[in-house]
């Protein structure tokens, strides 16, 4: 009987814990040995202040003990980059006695996510999703975006550290974008020594789910005295835009998924051990 292509093979995982479920389950369905070390770590924005008053406007008229932030109009369009900024905004909306008035609501913006496990984190919290593009990647979105734009009043609640792809390409279009920090991915101290322990014991490959996951993957193997690259360890991207981080650091992928999900990231690790 044929072993199965992961059985006992060392797979990197590089999200953070409460994120990385999925991968960590697949892979052991798939007999491979997931080697957790979390390269991210969400904490709040070092300020609110963008996101509170987009937060505001959001809200219901006379349900907000705060001053009305802008006299502009609504959001026409409310746009979604992460399930992490899903997270961030419900829960900053609910520190702040900001109960946000359900999607479908006259007035609340349509709602664009930039992925299918962004649009189920909106969902969750109550939200209709309008408009999910074919690739969960910055580009995607805009060129799905660009045809309903032109003069519309767009809010963008993302990372505070993030590619300027959308924006720019949605403001060219003629929107005017309001950006909300929501939240910061940071390096955490305590996956150094994981780092160290899971090289000295061996692994088969990595998985990287974002190109924050390769920048912050490369910070910690610094922090620990680690060449990076990591030496013959086979890196597996989820995308076009990890796998060109991944490149600016010198490490060619030895494969890429075929969409943006965790199904074919792991179909892109099993397909580098069956080809061997």
């Amino acid at each position: 009987m044929t072993a199965a292509p992961l059985a006992g093979r060392r797979i990197l995982v590089t999200r953070a814990p409460h994120q990385a479920g999925e991968l960590v389950r697949l892979l052991r369905e798939h007999d491979a040995i997931p080697v957790e070390v979390p390269v991210l770590d969400i904490a709040p924005p070092q300020d609110f202040a963008s996101l509170d008053a987009a937060l505001v406007e959001l809200a219901s008229p006379g349900t907000t003990p705060l001053p009305a932030a802008s006299s502009q109009p609504a959001f026409d369009w409310l746009l979604l980059t992460s399930a992490n900024a899903v997270h961030a905004m419900v829960a900053r909306a609910a520190a702040l006695g900001l109960p946000l008035p359900a999607s479908h609501t006259s007035g609340f913006p349509a709602i664009a996510a930039i992925g299918k496990a962004t649009a189920a984190a909106a969902r969750r919290a109550g939200f209709s999703v309008s408009l999910v593009p074919e690739q969960a990647v910055g580009e995607s979105l805009a060129a799905a975006l660009v045809p309903h734009i032109p003069g519309r009043r767009v809010l963008l609640v993302r990372a505070a550290t993030a590619r300027d792809i959308l924006p720019d390409s949605l403001r060219a279009a003629g929107a005017t974008v309001v950006l909300a920090e929501a939240y910061r991915n940071v390096v955490p101290e305590s996956s150094i020594p994981l780092l160290a322990r899971a090289v000295e014991q061996g692994m088969d490959a990595a998985t990287f789910t974002s190109s924050s996951s390769v920048t912050h993957l490369a910070a910690l193997a610094a922090a620990a005295g680690i060449e990076f690259p990591l030496r013959r360890l086979p890196a597996i991207s989820i995308g076009p835009i990890t796998t060109a981080s991944l490149l600016q650091h010198n490490w060619s992928p030895a494969a890429e998924a075929e969409s943006a999900d965790i199904p074919a990231l792991l179909a892109a690790v099993k397909s580098i051990f069956t080809a061997r």
